[in-house]
């Protein structure tokens, strides 16, 4: 009487359900716990920026020493002085310059002030930037100049040769003109025009402004330094071009702007240390902070996001005791939880550590009188920065802004630590529900392992079937698949052992028949017919010949099974049997080429030379029936390890789609279904598998592929070698 199965996967299904939401609501817990944390510090560095911002506001003179007034900048015309690591060396060489580079510009036809022929190309330019070092104004002047004129010995003109010309409105409120020349490469002479632009002299010389005038293989170079005292909110250079030594005319003029008065200067923006040391009084070191005017020039910066110390990274430390849980948690429980949890890193890449403009969100919102902030992730994603702004006010207008920016390293930690707790208590839960399935899955798994290893021991290599399945009595899942395997496997064995037999039954029950029939006709044809009547005795005779065929070839198989089992092996060379098998082939088959790849050494492997040679034949017996006409059949034998690789290839017919393995089948061809001049029952490739089985080889059969298309078929035999 059959009982329905009592089913497993519903108990399975709520234990694992229930085990699964534990972990699930948890985490959910701890994500929401995490937008409110970041929810928090984004208005805490709100506020924090809010109150430097009113530290800075209703301060004008702050903001009009920078520049900020202007209602644009242009880029080129007005300058901005890049800090600086280290002080310039001044040796005309540029060297020092090398990290700042990317920063500066070329200035050539769309920065010309004057030239003297509208007509002809303009032959100067130069590449220029500035910085700020301690009390300094560096500047670099690279110039592409043909024709180099210094000034003269003995002449007391310091404007008819190529020189620099500078012009600034000084902290004193004085407009002042500067010009740099050189009688030869080396030091610079820097002299002060008068402040009347219509005046060229008389000039003094001004020892303040330091440099070294170098030529090049282009034109020259010009480094030097200016006291900041010296210059103001406004600041212009131009490169004055002479190429005649005996005119001296002036050809061009190209620059920064122009210095003729003070309306047509450009403006500079030094960074502030005023505004700098306002914001470090804060006590604001947590956080970076930037102060940028309304165009994002960075006026002043102050603290490192990479050394937070805020309330957050704050919160998340912890004291930690020497208790043997502790000391478990460290060296167990923790190195498994950061597998999965994020270790906030202390260096990351900080792509606006050196910047001199800012740009964003946040700090357009805050030019709009808002407070903005944003998100960002870093260029190597492993932090995420947050930035809040706000609007530094002066009578009524946004003149710059205040920005905060931090790391959400704490808040990372502190959402760890949390989920370090979580996972404790998981993992507490968990192993008491483990320790609870343990014994019920143990139980499932042996019986379901004793199942695989009754499957895989009833059915040998050859798919045989040995021995049979005992089904089992218990009342559930597996319990019935192993008494469907047990009825499988049963039937199985029958079917199997009818196959077995029925070439052997055939063969025995058929040749009596046909012996009768064959001797029959012996009768019939030693009489004497009319040839009317002879034409079938012939026709009669050769289908015995063929059904005689049919059953020798069905009994091959099973004769060459059990001469298998009782084989002798024996060592022989394996070159000498190819060799000889393949001279035997040339001479039978006369209109048939052969193409003979073997090599040198014998070969020696243990095994039964004649099964060998029976193998080649049903080989080659096979590339000849697909071979097509004139194309010759290839044999390959070559030593590859401890291994001899033989292959047969011929022209033909390639191997229909999944056929490679099932063509070494008993009873399989891939021959059309045609009229044959023999019959074939799909036993040759079948015998030469029982043979390489016997050897311990494989045998393999794949398509030749010549251009994407399949001109042929390799059989591939591999055969252990045997030891020297």
């Amino acid at each position: 009487m059959y009982h329905p199965p009592i089913g497993l996967r519903p108990k399975v299904a709520i234990l694992s359900l229930f085990l699964l939401c534990l972990p699930w609501l948890g985490y959910q817990y701890v994500w929401e716990m995490e937008k409110y944390l970041r929810h928090g510090q984004e208005k805490t560095l709100e506020g924090t920026t809010q109150a430097l911002a009113t530290a800075l506001h209703e301060r004008p003179k702050l903001f009009d020493k920078q520049a900020s007034f202007l209602s644009q900048v242009e880029q080129g015309r007005d300058l901005y002085a890049y800090p600086l690591a280290s002080p310039i060396q001044l040796d005309g060489k540029l060297n020092d310059w090398a990290p700042y580079r990317h920063k500066s510009i070329n200035y050539g036809l769309a920065h010309q002030i004057f030239k003297a022929d509208e007509n002809a190309p303009l032959n100067i330019n130069f590449t220029h930037m500035v910085g700020k070092y301690a009390g300094y104004l560096y500047g670099y002047f690279e110039v592409t100049d043909a024709n180099v004129v210094y000034r003269g010995k003995n002449s007391l003109s310091i404007d008819s040769n190529d020189h620099l010309a500078i012009a600034t409105l000084a902290p004193d409120g004085k407009f002042r003109r500067y010009i740099v020349a050189t009688t030869q490469d080396g030091w610079i002479s820097a002299f002060e025009l008068p402040e009347d632009p219509s005046l060229k002299i008389p000039v003094v010389p001004e020892v303040k402004i330091q440099g070294k005038w170098l030529k090049t293989d282009r034109g020259y170079n010009i480094e030097l330094r200016i006291p900041l005292e010296m210059v103001g909110s406004k600041l212009g250079f131009a490169i004055v071009d002479v190429n005649d030594k005996k005119t001296r005319k002036i050809e061009a003029i190209v620059g920064t702007s122009a210095t003729d008065t003070v309306d047509n200067l450009g403006t500079v923006l030094v960074p502030s240390p005023e505004i700098e040391s306002i914001v470090k009084g804060m006590s604001h070191n947590s956080s970076r902070i930037w102060v940028v005017d309304k165009h994002g020039r960075v006026l002043a910066k102050s603290g490192d996001i990479h050394t937070s110390t805020n309330v957050w990274a704050q919160a998340a430390k912890e004291t930690v005791n020497n208790s043997y849980w502790e000391n478990f948690k460290q060296q167990y429980l923790h190195p498994l939880y950061y597998r999965i949890l994020t270790t906030p890193p202390k260096n990351f890449v900080d792509s606006l550590k050196d910047s001199t403009v800012l740009e964003g969100s946040h700090i357009r919102k805050a030019l709009d009188g808002k407070l903005g902030s944003t998100w960002r992730l870093t260029p190597d994603g492993k932090a995420v920065v947050l930035a809040a702004a706000s609007p530094i006010w002066i009578d009524d207008t946004v003149m710059g802004v205040v920005i905060a920016e931090e790391t959400t390293h704490g808040i990372r930690t502190l959402r760890n630590k949390a989920l370090e707790k979580l996972f404790n208590v998981i993992l507490t839960v968990m192993s008491m529900g483990t320790l609870a399935l343990f014994f019920f899955a143990s139980s499932i798994s042996s019986r379901i392992r004793k199942l695989r290893d009754e499957a895989e021991q009833a059915i040998d290599s050859q798919g045989r079937i040995k021995q049979g399945i005992h089904g089992s009595k218990v009342r559930d899942e597996i319990g019935d698949l192993s008494r469907s395997f047990a009825n499988i496997v049963s039937r199985l064995g029958q079917y199997t052992h009818y196959l077995e037999n029925m070439s052997s039954r055939l063969s025995h029950e058929l040749r009596t028949p046909v012996a009768v029939v064959r001797s029959s006709l012996e009768h019939l044809n030693a009489q004497s017919l009319p040839a009317q009547h002879q034409k079938y005795v012939d026709r009669a005779q050769e289908g015995v010949s063929r059904l005689n065929m049919i059953l020798n070839n069905m009994s091959e198989a099973t004769r060459l099974e059990e001469a298998l089992t009782h084989a002798d092996r024996d060592s022989f060379p394996l070159t000498k049997v190819i060799s000889g098998c393949m001279q035997g082939y040339q001479m039978t088959y006369t209109k048939q080429q052969f193409e003979l790849v073997i090599t040198e050494a014998p070969l020696v492997m243990s095994g039964v030379p004649e099964y060998i040679a029976q193998l080649m034949d049903k080989l080659i017996a096979n590339a000849i029936e697909f071979s097509q006409e004139n194309s010759p059949i290839v044999v390959n034998l070559q030593a590859k390890g401890r291994t001899a690789q033989l292959s047969v290839s011929n022209t033909g017919p390639a191997l229909p789609e999944n056929m490679s393995e099932q063509i070494f089948e008993s009873m399989v061809s891939v021959r059309p279904q045609q009229v044959q001049d023999k019959p074939h029952l799909g036993l040759g490739l079948y015998i030469a598998r029982l043979i390489t089985d016997f050897h311990h080889g494989e045998i393999t059969a794949s398509n030749i592929v010549q251009d994407n298309q399949a001109t042929g078929v390799t059989i591939g035999i591999t055969l252990p070698l045997s030891a020297a």
